[in-house]
């Protein structure tokens, strides 16, 4: 496949799950691909995977600390020349706990990696799409953050704010050739899935219940949709929340 040839992809949160199976799609169509997490550790293994797909580096950040954020994004630019795809999919789910039992440190940092990451990538990479005459992005949220979910007030409010930042970007540059959306997959069996579940099969067989499909999704199935939403194939598609969580009601 080559419908990506001659592009750049930037995949924040591209070590691990939905994010690096995103990075491996895009290769494997053609791209060059940067990705970017706080874990060299997994940054490396991520690295040689990958490396066998396509043109990948790896560049460690942190996507609550907008130096490390301008770094990963100049790395790109000096490296590539320019950027044509975001993808937003560094998350970080919290600890269970309900509102009013969250602490103070558990929120800030759930809000400051799903909210305010997504916020200082789009705030960096978008003067670069300008001057490049476009580009699109999508935004990684959660369909917990369209219906909510007891027990994660932090990431049902990053998620859902995550939406609201993506619809309005999407409007603010719609007519310069910049197209953002977002998806909202429901339980993916992705490192942060296994934490919050536990790995026992009575929470599989709980989370399954909500998909009227009947299964966990997995990585490459949100991959394909954000790859889609990142193509030429939805040119006409911007401001869109896309529900890839198995028939899940989604209002």
């Amino acid at each position: 496949m080559s419908e990506f040839a001659g592009r750049v992809a930037l995949v924040m949160g591209g070590t691990l799950g939905i994010g690096y199976e995103t990075a491996k799609t895009l290769l494997q169509s053609g791209a060059k691909v940067v990705i970017g997490g706080r874990s060299e550790a997994n940054g490396r293994q991520a690295l040689s995977e990958l490396s066998g797909y396509g043109d990948v580096a790896y560049v460690a950040c942190d996507v609550t600390q907008l130096a490390d954020v301008e770094n990963i994004v100049n790395h790109t630019i000096s490296q590539h020349g320019k950027i044509d795809h975001l993808v937003n999919s560094a998350g970080l789910e919290g600890v269970v706990a309900n509102t009013v039992d969250c602490t103070e440190e558990n929120f800030h940092a759930v809000v400051n990696t799903n909210l305010t990451g997504t916020w200082y990538l789009m705030k960096t990479v978008i003067p670069h799409m300008l001057e490049n005459g476009g580009g699109s992005i999508v935004n990684v949220a959660s369909v917990i953050g369209v219906i909510a979910f007891p027990g994660l007030p932090a990431y049902t409010a990053s998620k859902a704010a995550m939406i609201g930042l993506t619809k309005t970007t999407a409007l603010e540059y719609a007519t310069q050739n910049i197209r953002v959306n977002v998806v909202c997959p429901g339980s993916v069996r992705t490192p942060m899935y296994n934490r919050f579940s536990g790995g026992t099969p009575e929470a599989e067989a709980y989370m399954a219940s909500f998909h009227p499909i009947g299964r966990i999704g997995e990585p490459p199935e949100v991959a394909s949709a954000i790859t889609w939403l990142l193509s030429d194939g939805a040119t006409f598609v911007t401001g869109h929340v896309l529900p890839v969580a198995g028939g899940w009601e989604v209002p």
